[in-house]
């Protein structure tokens, strides 16, 4: 099925989303499965697992649509053997074919997936068991290659609390044969007819400011917020999907679980195949052939690492790349970077690479996944921007060839129907345009809430925006409610109707009374120098009574700290003049002299279960000299 007509079904007369009060994402799934049946197009390839663990170059794993669907229903039965409806599964292994099957699976089951890691991951003991006490998951869904690190995860827990441990890989076919079509018994009796608000998977926060948190997805708001995607970024078929991101995180988990629902081929690779040859990722996009589109999904960083590793002007095996079916890489999840963002267009452009294919955009769990995304046909766009007025909360523009300017990468426009607004964080009043606030959003994909924390969700979830708080003209909150706003806690400024993110408002840094943005102070001192890894830096301030400091209560702070980690391949002998090099760029800048400025090893500033660079774990670890240890 073309995928217009696929999504076209979800929409009214007036072009308004209309999710239907029993859609689940389940049902969507066998719904189109059985139309592809009646297509003749099940034996079609849906995934192409890229598996490196044994060789450099690879193994590629081609799975059938029907074998998919075969393998989520046998993980469906043994589920309703072992477990009831509304009862939460973790999954807990690697990237690959047997985590979406545990996924979509569970769904089927009427049960809550709870998307995690493979426990080996370094780094996430911590988080894993946090996650693991707050869902409390009956069953857990692993596979062959993690089976081993998950019952060792478990093996102090005492045998009466430990959930059931399922090898996804190790369940026979033959199972999918006992799978039943829930639709005879809801005919029978309707009162067991699923509906879209029901909790469809919990997705965890990243714990990289905080105690991980599940944010309840339904599949209403999980239905919507695709929807919206697809129709803000254009989404054209014959698609096809290129994604190394770890499924436990939600653009990884939602994109490939849509796909696989809608029956589009896509490439899966694990996150270290990528980091351990960024070359890999880029193959990938190669065209296959004349008809398709593809689309991508990344993290800034990933650009840095394609120019550095995958230039098709230094690596051999990339001459002949042809970048010309690349229809979307969607860069989001972390800061983006106009230099990041130009390097890549000028490294890969020659090869068929187009710049509007280039779309950097803004999410976060508690919106489901997507916020915003360009689209009108200036992207990616750049503007540059006062260095000072905007700290004082105010965009006025400046240029590229002024030190006192700061560049800013446009996300785009509000994926409709969603409402965007910027407020006044302290006053919940709406601001005009050129003015930096809080984004509030307003919208059906927002998620239901936090679980098991009221407070947390009435302080995010339950906001107000009055219409005596509102603009008097041009206001963007339009017509939606006064209520149910959601509070982003990220600040940004909307321009010639384009959204720029300057920072997170309780990560601002304050020196000597002024307000400083994190992001900005490391692309500083990341472009100062090579020695660095790309991207992996942390700015943070300390206070004068010695603890880490963010927005706090506006108090002046004792220094800025910048650490960065040292690049694989640099030397330690190049650290001292990498630093100078640092500490010199960021206070010509920003006008303030890093208190101390760190390289260490590689692998060892702290990270969030979804790889962000925690800053305020890192400032913790400093205080206590443990950074980099």
């Amino acid at each position: 099925m073309d995928i217009t007509a696929a999504m076209g079904q979800f929409y009214d007369e007036q072009g308004d989303i209309n999710v239907p009060e029993q859609l689940t994402l389940s049902g969507m799934c066998e719904m189109l499965y059985t139309m592809a049946q009646m297509e003749g197009t099940v034996d079609n390839v849906l995934i192409r697992h890229w598996d490196f663990s044994e060789s450099r170059e690879g193994t590629v794993h081609e799975i059938t649509r029907a074998q998919v669907n075969t393998r989520i229903k046998a993980v469906c039965v043994r589920l309703q053997q072992v477990a009831k409806p509304g009862d939460r599964v973790a999954i807990l292994a690697n990237n690959s074919p047997e985590y979406m099957y545990a996924f979509l699976g569970a769904m089927y089951a009427r049960m809550v997936p709870v998307p995690l890691y493979d426990p080996n991951e370094p780094g996430h003991t911590g988080h894993l068991t946090a996650v693991l006490g707050s869902s409390e998951p009956t069953v857990v869904l692993t596979n062959k290659r993690s089976a081993t690190a998950v019952r060792k995860h478990f093996a102090s827990t005492p045998t009466t609390e430990r959930p059931r441990v399922l090898t996804v890989d190790a369940l026979p076919d033959a199972l999918a044969d006992e799978w039943q079509n829930p639709m005879a018994a809801i005919m029978a009796d309707p009162s067991l007819a699923p509906k879209s608000s029901e909790e469809a998977f919990l997705q965890y926060t990243s714990g990289s400011t905080r105690t991980p948190a599940g944010v309840v997805l339904t599949h209403k708001s999980i239905v919507t917020n695709v929807l919206q995607i697809f129709k803000a970024a254009n989404l054209q078929s014959p698609l096809r999907l290129s994604t190394w991101l770890p499924l436990h995180h939600d653009m990884g988990v939602i994109l490939s679980a849509f796909v696989i629902i809608l029956g589009l081929p896509f490439d899966l690779m694990s996150p270290r195949d990528f980091i351990q040859d960024p070359a890999r990722w880029v193959r990938q996009l190669n065209r296959k052939n004349e008809e398709e589109n593809v689309y991508t999904v990344v993290p800034n960083f990933a650009l840095e690492l394609a120019v550095r590793y995958a230039d098709p002007a230094k690596v051999a095996e990339l001459a002949d790349l042809d970048l010309s079916a690349v229809d979307g890489i969607i860069n989001g999840s972390e800061p983006v970077h106009h230099s990041s963002v130009q390097k890549f267009l000028e490294t890969f452009g020659p090869y068929g690479f187009k710049k509007e294919a280039m779309r950097p955009s803004y999410g976060l769990a508690e919106a489901t996944l997507l916020v915003s995304t360009p689209q009108t046909d200036e992207r990616p766009l750049t503007k540059w921007f006062k260095r000072e007025e905007l700290s004082d909360g105010t965009a006025v523009e400046g240029s590229a060839d002024d030190a006192d300017s700061l560049s800013l990468v446009s996300l785009g426009q509000v994926c409709l129907p969603q409402t965007l607004a910027i407020v006044d964080p302290e006053t919940g009043k709406e601001l005009t345009d050129g003015n930096v606030g809080e984004i509030w959003v307003h919208g059906d994909n927002m998620a239901a809430g936090y679980l098991n924390r009221p407070d947390e969700t009435k302080e995010t979830f339950r906001n107000s925006l009055p219409t005596a708080n509102r603009l008097d003209s041009d206001s963007r909150a339009g017509d939606a409610s006064e209520d149910n706003w959601m509070r982003t806690g990220d600040l940004a400024v909307i321009v010639d109707g384009h959204l720029f993110i300057t920072g997170r408002l309780k990560d601002l840094i304050i020196v000597a009374g002024r307000n400083h943005y994190p992001q900005d102070i490391e692309a500083t001192a990341d472009e100062a120098t090579e020695q660095t890894a790309p991207a992996v830096i942390a700015a943070f301030a300390v206070e004068a009574g010695g603890s880490a400091s963010g927005a706090a209560d506006g108090e002046s702070v004792e220094g800025l700290v910048i650490v960065a980690e040292r690049d694989p391949d640099a030397s330690e002998d190049g650290d001292a003049e990498a630093i100078e090099a640092m500490r010199a760029a960021v206070t010509a800048t920003h006008g303030v002299q890093p208190s101390d400025v760190r390289i260490i090893a590689p692998g060892t500033l702290p990270r969030s279960s979804a790889n962000k660079i925690a800053r305020r774990v890192a400032a913790k670890a400093y205080l206590e000299g443990t950074l980099g240890a």
